[in-house]
């Protein structure tokens, strides 16, 4: 009866933490501006089901394609066995699902079983890939010590739950073959069968290990649950609404603003009556002036480099990285949300999202290819976060750079972006 009391405590302590997380991330993501992603909903259910779903943007690196499944699959098949586990500690029970499904049962526990190796196996490789062969996508300015330890961290912790639900399980079975107390015959153990005669074979023993790991296999999944919100392995939750509110326009079409729609409408039509605007800044200089969208996605990053792996700009040595854009809005964010509870809405800390973390540098870097938005596995779009700065730098601060200073005046003056008039625009053609 203790033991159901203290995971009793435990269960609901970890909710109101995870729920006290994801509400604050929450809370951050609507500081951003609003933006109506609610069209055509047949097709983005679509798009979330080939994309999230389906992982199909994963297959163009097939070795990272077919470990992350196995992870994948394993993560979410495997956690329906804490159901089981979260019922057994509150009620005391013991595999309470082993007499309604029945043989059934077995095939289950038999198949988590074969999962949990392969996700095992493949955080291996995926340790491996980042500290032995050290892969190039996984380094860059933007990758600091917690960025790396992160995914160290997350693929660590994984081995060792995947170890402890195996070890349980080798344990179990090993109980069930002596027969003693409630180890009743239930389930199929086709991996922990060949570790069982690693363990001891006193019973007393045997039962300490087995609680043991059953009681580091579930606070490990509690803990988790509850480091995700600070991590960038929080995809697991928004891969999937952020596939879903992704934008279905063509890749780099730029919106127009309604003000500036309204004043060109007035000065072509006098007759024209513009609707109520209200304008704060044109363009983005901090997160707040992004999309809650734009927000979202920083939220979403996975920091796996294929948008940085594929920048031209970034490659041919330019400051940019997309990957690094997409961590400085979610830090500047994180940032605002702490001074928001710590000191209040009004509050200002005299820092922006351009300067104090985006160079204007690497902003004028980008070449608006979409290589990025291309790349990333959950459709993240660095390139809207990049068109928004300049937008701002642009129109509020006139500081384009002078290139694009002097397309802007052939623009106004000769209607095309080349210094020659429209009247000499011919003359290429004309004869000798």
């Amino acid at each position: 009866m203790i033991g159901q009391v203290v995971f009793i405590i435990i269960l609901l302590g970890a909710a109101y933490l995870f729920g006290k997380n994801v509400a604050r991330v929450r809370r951050n993501i609507l500081l951003g501006r609003d933006t109506d992603r609610s069209d055509r909903p047949a097709e983005r259910w679509a798009i979330m089901a080939k994309v999230a779903l389906g992982q199909t943007k994963m297959v163009k690196r097939p070795t990272a394609a077919v470990m992350h499944f196995f992870i994948y699959v394993g993560f979410v098949i495997i956690n329906l066995e804490v159901l089981e586990i979260m019922i057994d500690g509150i009620f005391g029970s013991h595999r309470i699902f082993s007499k309604p499904l029945g043989s059934l049962y077995g095939l289950l526990i038999g198949g988590f079983e074969v999962l949990a190796l392969l996700v095992l196996v493949s955080c291996v490789v995926f340790l491996a890939r980042r500290n032995i062969i050290k892969l190039k996508r996984f380094s860059g300015t933007e990758m600091t010590t917690w960025p790396r330890s992160d995914a160290n961290y997350i693929l660590t912790i994984e081995i060792l739950l995947m170890t402890a639900f195996l070890t349980m399980n080798a344990a179990d079975y090993k109980l069930q073959l002596l027969h003693f107390g409630h180890y009743v015959t239930a389930g199929s153990f086709p991996v922990s069968e060949f570790i069982s005669p690693l363990l001891p074979s006193g019973t007393g023993a045997l039962a300490g290990i087995e609680r043991g790991c059953w009681w580091f296999h579930i606070i490990g999944i509690l803990a988790f649950l509850n480091y995700l919100p600070y991590s960038k392995h929080f995809h697991i939750l928004l891969a999937f609404p952020n596939v879903y509110y992704s934008n279905l326009e063509p890749k780099g079409e730029f919106s127009n603003m309604a003000s500036v729609t309204n004043e060109v409408k007035a000065m072509l039509d006098p007759s024209f009556v513009p609707e109520t605007t209200e304008v704060s800044r044109f363009g983005a200089k901090d997160v707040t002036d992004l999309t809650w969208k734009n927000l979202m996605e920083a939220y979403t990053c996975t920091e796996c480099g294929r948008c940085t792996s594929v920048c031209p700009a970034n490659i041919t040595g330019k400051l940019l990285s997309p990957r690094k854009i997409m961590m400085d809005t979610r830090d500047r964010l994180t940032e605002v949300g702490n001074n928001l509870d710590k000191r209040g809405k009004d509050y200002t800390d005299d820092k922006t999202l351009l300067d104090n973390y985006i160079t204007r540098e690497e902003l004028w870097a980008c070449t608006t290819c979409n290589a990025c938005v291309e790349a990333c596995p959950v459709n993240i779009n660095p390139l809207e976060i990049i068109t928004e700065m300049r937008r701002y730098v642009v129109m509020e601060e006139s500081q384009a750079p002078a290139s694009l200073n002097n397309m802007f005046g052939n623009m106004e003056n000769n209607g095309a972006p080349w210094k020659y008039s429209q009247a000499d625009r011919l003359n290429w053609a004309e004869k000798e």
